[in-house]
């Protein structure tokens, strides 16, 4: 059995690589926000009911806070 590499073989080799390296990126990504949202939801925890009520929001929200950080619970959008 004789196995010949030329140009095309090379080039299936690189567009794999291309293709592993693509989805560790996205599994990084995808693995620095859920520690980024389990970071935020350890801060909103450790927080008194009082600094909780100070931004605005409750216990019951702190899921959907760490999980929508860029939505406002309560549907108020700022004026900024």
């Amino acid at each position: 059995m004789s196995i010949t590499y030329g140009a095309a073989g090379s080039g299936r080799t690189a567009t794999s690589a291309r293709h592993v390296s693509s989805f560790f990126k996205r599994y990084w990504h995808a693995f620095a926000q859920w520690r980024s949202r389990e970071r935020l939801r350890a801060d909103l925890c450790d927080l008194s009911d009082r600094e909780l009520m100070d931004i605005g929001t409750t216990r019951g929200e702190i899921d959907y806070v760490a999980s929508n950080q860029w939505r406002d619970p309560r549907g108020i959008r700022s004026l900024e």
